[in-house]
């Protein structure tokens, strides 16, 4: 058990599973599409890396490694329609069916969105007051932009907090230095401080987290919210440098009950270490690409990762026999044996979007999905007409002794394999989840592919992409995945700048799931 019980974060997923499809885009939704549905915000899970590097890098002309992309932080770029949350709890969750072929060359999958989301208004909820420790990191490598990134972000983030607040300041350079200690959150030392941030020497993250972690369990308050943020380039020079034993040392002030949320600065950036952090620490994870990004995630993730909803989730799966469980999707937290899933989840952070249409901060914080891919069998394995499977949800309530579970059957109309030639769905999110997920495994195909420098390789996956992606944009117009086109649009250009040269006509476009 935790010393401090940690009010964490909040709580709406969506799972997809696939086994068959058509290769057509026009659906026939079973039950007709409720569009005016989709104003009850999602959420996302702790540790979730977002996209901002991977956009950052082909922005500026180049070729991202896969090592920049992370499946649980892309989808959770994508705010997705699901049925209004009115099951009178904090925490819905609904299942719905969609059939569809994948968008390289057509084979055949099934999709079954299972998704969680809350009746409450992010901007209603009053936060409990913060016991928060920031290390910043004051290296060289931090010196110009990423340094004036940094600075603009807390300050933003100190008009965000309240005089209840206390905030410790850590920078860390070769050394770690405790600069402010338990100051209120509107003190005007915060702001000194921030303001005499220097860029100079090498990297101590060890001391520099570990000096944070000690001052918030100095402080720490079952009825604050306990918890460090490390903004850095993620990149170890100084001290323990062994990103095992940086992480180990983390994890054991986590299991205490503070939660930790990473933040990567600059173009020399390595995101292995600040993603494996934040996944332990129960936070989120993201990347300062530009100044937008800045007033993104610290004016609007910032409040919102903060805020409490759920803890302790636990998500398990059944399968009917008529199906394969064949991989999850979207989370870090899956086991999986035989038709069995499992997956539990320590926090989730509520998403600031309300609808895909609400961007005006930019795209993260959507709430994104899970997804199980199925395979079919055999309609002569099928336990019950019309059944998929079994979904069982159990979250606390935090600050309560409270457990609320939740039961779903999946059903679908359709035998296992059935595909009918139009494709077929109960809700407009699934369809867009199912082309989420094509995109990511396309843009990872590719930057695998180019890593090791077949560029030929990474074009003829996403040249049958940006087809389909821009043929199902023309029939369901959409924000998210017009914004996704453009960067697979970027990805080809810089291939081809590089001497990529396109794939015979009549070669056969990858299977981005090269085991169907």
């Amino acid at each position: 058990m935790s010393k401090i019980l940690t009010l964490e974060i909040a709580a709406v997923l969506a799972l997809s599973f696939a086994s068959g499809c058509s290769d057509g885009n026009d659906a026939s939704a079973a039950g007709g599409f409720d569009e005016g549905s989709g104003g009850n915000p999602g959420v996302g899970q702790g540790g979730a890396q977002d996209f901002g590097q991977f956009r950052d890098i082909l922005d500026n002309g180049d070729i991202p490694g896969p090592e920049t992309l992370d499946d649980v932080g892309f989808f959770n770029e994508h705010k997705l329609e699901l049925p209004a949350a009115d099951c009178g709890n904090d925490v819905c969750v609904h299942g719905e069916l969609g059939v569809m072929g994948n968008m390289l060359n057509g084979s055949n999958c099934t999709l079954i969105m299972i998704g969680m989301n809350t009746p409450i208004n992010p901007a209603e909820i009053e936060r409990p007051p913060l016991n928060l420790a920031i290390a910043v990191d004051t290296s060289g490598s931090m010196q110009g932009e990423p340094m004036d990134y940094l600075k603009e972000g807390l300050f933003r983030m100190l008009d965000d907090l309240q005089p209840e607040d206390r905030v410790t300041l850590v920078g860390f350079s070769g050394t770690a230095t405790l600069l402010v200690d338990n100051l209120a959150g509107d003190d005007a030392e915060l702001s000194l401080a921030i303001g005499n941030l220097e860029a100079q020497g090498k990297t101590n993250i060890y001391d520099g987290l570990r000096i944070a972690y000690d001052a918030v369990e100095a402080h720490a308050d079952p009825e604050r919210q306990n918890r460090v943020i490390l903004l850095s380039d993620g990149e170890a020079t100084a001290g323990i440098v062994a990103d095992d034993k940086i992480v180990a040392m983390s994890g054991a002030y986590n299991k205490e009950g503070y939660s930790l949320t990473t933040i990567g600065i600059g173009t020399d950036f390595d995101p292995e270490l600040m993603r494996e952090l934040s996944e332990s620490g129960a936070g989120a994870f993201y990347y300062l690409e530009d100044p937008a990004a800045v007033r993104e995630v610290f004016e609007e993730e910032v409040k919102t990762f903060l805020v409490p909803l759920a803890k302790d989730v636990t998500l398990d799966l059944v399968v009917d026999p008529g199906y394969t469980l064949r991989q999850i999707y979207g989370t870090k937290l899956a086991e999986q044996w035989g038709n069995q899933g499992h997956i539990e989840i320590p926090s989730l952070q509520i998403a600031h979007r309300t609808s895909v249409s609400d961007d005006e901060g930019g795209r993260r914080g959507g709430g994104g999905a899970i997804i199980v891919e199925l395979v079919p069998r055999s309609p002569e394995q099928v336990v019950e007409a019309g059944t998929i499977g079994l979904l069982s949800m159990s979250y606390d309530v935090p600050g309560t002794d409270e457990t609320i579970e939740q039961e779903i059957k999946i059903t679908t109309p359709l035998a296992p394999g059935e595909t009918p030639e139009a494709g077929h769905f109960s809700f407009a999110g699934v369809q867009k989840s199912f082309v989420m997920l094509n995109i990511f495994a396309g843009f990872e195909m590719a930057a695998d592919r180019a890593s090791f420098g077949d560029d030929a390789g990474a074009l003829a996956v996403l040249l049958p992409l940006r087809d389909g992606v821009d043929g199902w944009l023309a029939d369901n117009p959409d924000e998210d995945i017009d914004d996704d086109l453009k960067y697979i649009d970027k990805f080809i250009a810089n291939l081809e700048r590089r001497g990529a040269t396109e794939p015979p006509p009549d070669q056969t476009p990858p299977n981005p799931w090269p085991r169907d």
